[in-house]
């Protein structure tokens, strides 16, 4: 029983930190990643790398070797441009959180 009560306690105390990075992420996503990558992280085709799940650490550092220049993509690069760190942080975040069911657990009120 103590191990379970520890368990819930590190799980919603991480839950409650990581899920207002979640949901700023979210909302810059809305801004400026969902028209190429989706909502939902799948891409809108198959052109489009599919972020849902990818490692956030990973696309931290892609964001900001697209806007430092030491990736090259014109129009990835001009994107990143817009972010600041905590913006690459919170898209990373929330793409990272999701997979293609969990798109609707994610609702901004």
């Amino acid at each position: 029983m103590k191990k379970l009560l520890i368990l819930v306690a590190l799980f919603s105390s991480t839950f409650t930190l990581a899920n207002g990075k979640i949901v700023e992420g979210r909302k810059k996503v809305e801004q400026v990643c969902q028209s190429c990558h989706g909502l939902d992280g799948q891409g809108i085709d198959d052109t489009y790398p599919k972020l849902a799940g990818q490692f956030a650490d990973y696309m931290v550092k892609a964001l900001s070797d697209y806007k430092s220049g030491a990736r090259k993509n014109a129009i990835m690069s001009g994107f990143a441009a817009s972010l600041s760190e905590q913006d690459m942080e919170n898209v990373a975040a929330y793409y990272a959180s999701l997979t293609s069911d969990r798109l609707h657990d994610l609702t901004i009120k």
